[in-house]
């Protein structure tokens, strides 16, 4: 898993919205000491999706991260399919799933 500080600050944020506080900094400390997470520095902001600007981060944390693919059902993402360079690969969760049960 790849993460940044803008996005593990928006998981913070929507933590804090649906839980609490407390809950938002266990799950930050857990996602920062994480074996299987990497956190990657932004050198370069692609701005590829325009419906939903804010996406973007996950995206350019893919790209510098090179990320084998995003996981998501977020319909933004999907017009990546039609971008030839830098090349983002989108799985939805349902695929992703099923790849961890194989």
């Amino acid at each position: 898993m790849l993460i940044t500080n803008e996005i593990l600050s928006e998981y913070i944020e929507v933590i804090e919205r649906r839980a609490s506080h407390e809950v938002a900094v266990n799950v930050s400390e857990f996602l920062i000491t994480s074996k299987n997470v990497e956190r990657i520095e932004i050198y370069y902001n692609w701005r590829l999706i325009s419906k939903d600007a804010d996406d973007n981060k996950f995206v350019d944390c893919a790209i510098n991260g090179s990320a084998d693919y995003i996981v998501t059902d977020d319909k933004h993402f999907r017009m990546l399919s039609e971008v030839k360079f830098p090349l983002v690969k989108i799985i939805r969760t349902k695929d992703f799933t099923d790849l961890l049960t194989l």
